[in-house]
């Protein structure tokens, strides 16, 4: 929209999200946070405040556990390493931590995957819904991209799914259409000749996403403190060891082709 009416609202911020009034309250999407929402569960309250409904507890259990399962304290991965990294050069947990989320949204294997496997699986399912074959469908899409949410770098099993899937069928969430769905593309992948393609942790949480009726935006926001629980033991681990010894590597390690040794001249 352009025009004078943008800036009809200048000098006031007009907003349905909530506000704060000093020594009085604070309203969270409408609700006063002190009087109806003190009680809430924190991960209730992040999704409230992303979607603006309440989950019931089945739904807080599977959203948990997505959480809780692939929250690795590992420092080798890429951005758990940012965190370690922080705290061996003794920088601030709030600055380590908050730079290991924002490079949690790779592309590969972090936040821009898990997004790329949510286009997909509800492309799947609307294009099925439709008529299309689902070979055909899955054929088209490996032949033309990336299939993200199948394919693992690491490993071609991902140790996270049975968990998850368990939970998932304990709290009624097995029979979900889009969980079914990427169950019936894997089979799909295994037919077209295509059997290293097998469902990772991505491939798993955005159809229960989708099941769930998070929209696109509302399960990237989700997902931004997936690994968040990770992070600190990396940071406080490498802040307790000598400052900077996280990765120490021996110079002929080092494959170094550049100028050769050559003597210092003032």
């Amino acid at each position: 929209m352009n025009g004078p009416q943008t800036l009809a609202a200048a000098g006031v911020l007009r907003t349905r999200m909530g506000a704060f009034w000093p020594g009085q309250r604070a309203v969270f999407r409408g609700r006063d946070l002190h009087r109806e929402l003190r009680d809430s569960d924190w991960l209730a309250l992040y999704v409230y405040g992303v979607t603006g409904r309440h989950f019931t507890p089945p739904q807080l259990k599977l959203l948990h556990a997505i959480w809780v399962i692939t929250s690795y304290p590992d420092t080798r991965l890429w951005n758990n390493r940012v965190a370690g990294l922080a705290g061996t050069v003794r920088s601030s947990p709030t600055l380590g931590l908050a730079a290991a989320i924002a490079v949690s949204e790779a592309t590969i294997y972090g936040g821009g995957a898990g997004l790329r496997a949510y286009d997909f699986i509800t492309r799947a399912a609307a294009a099925v819904a439709g008529g299309a074959d689902l070979r055909e469908f899955v054929s088209r899409e490996v032949a033309s991209r990336y299939l993200y949410g199948y394919g693992r770098p690491i490993h071609r099993n991902d140790e996270r799914l049975a968990w998850l899937a368990q939970v998932a069928e304990e709290q009624g969430f097995g029979s979900g259409k889009h969980f079914r769905l990427a169950f019936e593309v894997g089979k799909t992948l295994a037919a077209i000749g295509r059997p290293n393609l097998r469902m990772n942790y991505a491939g798993m949480v955005a159809p229960l996403g989708a099941d769930l009726g998070l929209s696109r935006r509302e399960f990237q926001l989700f997902r931004v403190p997936l690994f968040f629980a990770g992070m600190p033991p990396c940071w406080l681990e490498a802040a307790d060891k000598p400052e900077g010894t996280l990765f120490p590597t021996p110079c002929d390690k080092i494959a170094y082709e550049g100028v050769a040794e050559r003597p210092w001249r003032k």
